[in-house]
């Protein structure tokens, strides 16, 4: 693979944006890391010359144009953005959560998709060779909730609109838009899962897991495509999990 493709990778300091920016890094691609504390970021760059650290608040405009402008300089282009920050937050149902604990899971899980794929849409509509891939990371939620996830649930069924819209705006520009829907990839986050996790009728059962290496390797293929060519939604999940049927 050219060692000239140029990957910017959102939440990168743990979980699956780790995996992602590690087997990008291991595809030849230069990669931007982005994520709120340096030292994670650090980690998963493990000294690479062809990684580099960027902390950004993907919520704040100023940071992620910061973020952009910094890669374009030091890289000249963006072949693909990977937006997978993002924050379960404060569970609740829709008549408990607070205010400002919805606008804080807004703010990161999508207004900060849209912020990253602002900027990188006009380096790509702008680069020369013209064109790139974004990918978002939708989820299981972007199809069903879990109980007392108003928030995440419905930034995550968002994210699945604005996948469409940047797939149909790109066109012009040689830009493809995909979205990868993960189910369980054992994480940090998902750690309660494996031990307990309500479910629809109310009862508390462990969920299988499986590697999140795997959903590198699904990123990596949906980046490996010619841009004439996308996946425009892949849904990868733990093979029991209880996603169809569930509730």
């Amino acid at each position: 693979m050219n060692d000239m493709r140029v990957a910017v990778v959102t939440g990168a300091g743990s979980g699956v944006g780790r995996e992602i920016a590690q087997a990008l890094l291991g595809a030849g691609y230069r990669v931007a890391l982005a994520g709120r504390r340096p030292e994670p970021l650090q980690e998963t760059a493990q000294g690479s010359a062809a990684a580099r650290v960027v902390p950004t608040d993907v919520s704040d405009p100023e940071s992620v144009a910061a973020l952009f402008e910094g890669v374009r300089d030091a890289w000249s282009r963006v072949d693909l953005l990977v937006n997978n920050a993002g924050t379960f937050g404060t569970a609740g149902s829709v008549g408990e959560l607070s205010y400002p604990d919805w606008q804080d899971v807004v703010q990161a899980n999508l207004t900060g998709s849209f912020l990253c794929a602002h900027q990188a849409f006009r380096i790509m509509r702008d680069q020369d060779p013209q064109g790139g891939r974004i990918i978002n990371n939708g989820s299981i939620s972007a199809h069903s909730p879990r109980p007392r996830s108003v928030a995440y649930t419905a930034t995550k069924h968002a994210i699945t609109g604005l996948t469409k819209s940047i797939s149909l705006d790109g066109r012009p520009y040689g830009i493809a838009c995909g979205q990868i829907d993960i189910g369980n990839a054992a994480t940090e986050m998902t750690s309660g899962i494996a031990t307990g996790a309500v479910q629809a009728d109310g009862s508390v059962r462990p969920e299988p897991t499986f590697d999140a290496r795997h959903v590198a390797d699904a990123v990596l293929y949906m980046a490996g495509l010619p841009l004439n060519t996308n996946v425009q939604f892949l849904t990868i999940t733990a093979t029991a999990m209880p996603f169809i049927g569930r509730g």
